[in-house]
């Protein structure tokens, strides 16, 4: 990797003794699923605090329309969740890991529907939905198509109950922006202790914790057309990197099938679960293509439904592909936002078609983590869109990442209570009050000249989504490489004062670790297609992990395999 992308350990000069200092045991950096579930697991044994980097209504679980995958009927299995799971994912899920989460995942489910989590229903009975890779109608719903919203506030919910009962205190921080991880030493391998922060009324600030957890999300913002909210600028996996945590598979990038696709309007996601309700996706011609290309047809999963429309459309002179919905009774029942949403473009799902276009929607690679959301730093912790815990493989199945958010993000809070009990960097007992550690961040003025950080940043989209996108080859992933070399020296090496220029130089940075890892990867396997290299090939059967001061990846077997 260029050096210019490794010479910078901090976004911005500081001295940590000059600021506000503030002092938890646990630091939750994210306000999804994940990061509110290991907050209430890590609230258990002692204080904690969690950042939100805008409001609770803007994150990636809020905007989930889909729902949650876990067995909760006696004519389904573990098993057979595990092996849709490990199909999907196209021999690179560690399978443990997916043990794990598909055996715990019934527990968290029934613990959301006791703490008061509203679901769809019929009757007294679940309406459990059937989504793409899913061999059983396993997915539990909120609202039709506002699940994420619905957990989001079932587990704030929970946590303003618990604080009323007197547990260790939670505070959460809203429109605060974590800058980068504190080490005490730029060396590989030194501890987190915590974040330096910025937030618009308090300004820079120190908080310093013996464990911090990532729950930052994804990077969707990466590609000019994405469903994510605009906040998901791959912020924690670049803080993430520049601490010394390696980061794996991050040529693994999941597209939604189904964005409404209309000049002018954003690219607002049709859930899977419509075609889990049994819509059509139709060609020019009105065939209905998906039935020659796979036995699931719509429901195949979402990597090869994806590709298959790419090629479909290619096929047509770059004509949308068209959703058709007009055979499904009481549509706006059952998805009360998204016929909301249509009407607002004069689209009735009853009498028309809706033009749709795959669209950046998960971002499957991440910080590297075992079963516990441990990463390879000490004192950091990974759950969620974060983190790269084996569950996903090469491609995630639908509907498995709250699943995992609550799984494992309650594994990692209350993993976490073991930096208090004598791993900490503090090496010191839970009530104990560190001193601040000195650290100086000396970043000199940069002699390079400037570039537009407007441009800079569409321009990026534009390259990933063309050349990083759903189809990749190599010259054109080595184009973009050198074209975010060239962005990045004139703007990784700049200081900047405001979130949207720390935004730019983390979507930079994560960009050009997403392109190597596409370029490295000569294979095509899950949500990784290479023109070049169309067969997935046993050379390439492990992780990739990318690390800070090295130009190549390590690599990293497949776990939990028999």
């Amino acid at each position: 990797m260029d050096r210019l992308f490794d010479q910078r350990r901090h976004l911005i000069p500081f001295r940590s003794t000059l600021l506000p200092q503030i002092f938890t045991d646990t630091l939750v950096i994210g306000a999804g699923v994940a990061g509110l579930r290991a907050a209430i697991a890590a609230r258990a044994h002692g204080e904690v605090i969690v950042l939100a980097k805008g409001d609770l209504k803007n994150t990636n679980t809020a905007w989930a329309q889909g729902g949650i995958a876990a067995v909760l009927q006696p004519d389904d299995s573990v098993d057979s969740h595990a092996d849709d799971t490990l199909v999907a994912g196209a021999g690179l899920c560690d399978a443990d890991v997916v043990r794990l989460v598909v055996t715990e995942g019934p527990r968290r489910i029934q613990e959301m529907f006791d703490w008061g989590m509203h679901v769809d229903r019929r009757g007294r009975e679940l309406a459990l939905g059937r989504e793409g890779g899913h061999a059983a109608s396993r997915i539990v719903h909120a609202g039709g198509d506002a699940t994420g919203r619905e957990v989001q506030r079932c587990l704030l919910e929970r946590i303003r109950l618990k604080a009323a009962e007197g547990e260790h205190s939670l505070r959460l921080f809203e429109n605060c922006f974590a800058l980068d991880l504190i080490t005490p030493s730029d060396e590989p391998g030194s501890p987190v202790m915590g974040a330096i922060t910025h937030h618009p009324r308090y300004g820079l600030q120190m908080i310093w914790a013996k464990a911090t957890i990532l729950a930052s999300g994804g990077a969707g913002v990466l590609y000019r057309e994405t469903t994510n909210p605009p906040l998901a600028t791959a912020d924690g996996l670049a803080m993430a990197y520049r601490a010394g945590a390696a980061l794996a598979d991050m040529a693994f990038v999941q597209f939604h099938p189904t964005t409404l696709y209309l000049p002018g309007a954003s690219r607002s996601l049709i859930s899977e679960a419509v075609r889990g309700e049994g819509a059509h996706l139709l060609d020019d011609s009105g065939h209905r293509f998906m039935l020659d290309v796979h036995p699931l047809a719509e429901l195949a999963p979402r990597d090869i439904v994806s590709q298959a429309i790419v090629a479909q459309m290619a096929k047509q002179a770059g004509q949308p592909i068209m959703l058709d919905c007009r055979h499904l009774k009481a549509f706006g029942d059952r998805f009360p936002g998204i016929a909301a949403l249509l009407k607002r473009f004069e689209l009735d799902p009853a009498k028309d078609l809706i033009p749709i276009h795959p669209a950046a929607h998960y971002m499957i690679g991440g910080v590297r983590t075992d079963a516990s959301g441990r990463t390879s730093v000490p004192g950091l912790y990974a759950v969620g869109e974060a983190a790269a815990s084996g569950l996903h493989g090469a491609n995630r199945l639908a509907s498995n990442s709250l699943l995992e958010g609550l799984v494992l993000g309650e594994i990692a809070g209350r993993t976490a209570r073991e930096m208090s009990a004598g791993g900490s960097p503090w090496n010191g007992s839970r009530s104990a009050r560190p001193a601040p550690v000195p650290i100086v961040s000396d970043i000199r003025p940069s002699d390079h000249g400037e570039l537009d950080l407007s441009d800079v940043r569409s321009s990026l989209r534009s390259a990933m989504w063309k050349n990083v996108g759903i189809q990749r080859s190599g010259p054109r992933l080595l184009d973009v490489i050198d074209m975010l070399d060239f962005w990045g020296r004139y703007t990784l090496d700049k200081i900047f004062d405001d979130p949207f220029g720390w935004e730019t130089q983390n979507l930079l940075l994560v960009g050009a670790l997403v392109a190597r890892s596409a370029a490295w990867r000569e294979e095509s396997r899950g949500a990784h297609l290479r023109r070049d290299f169309p067969e997935p090939l046993d050379a390439f059967h492990l992780h990739d992990l990318w690390r800070r001061g090295r130009n190549t990846p390590d690599t990293e077997p497949v776990r939990g395999e028999k």
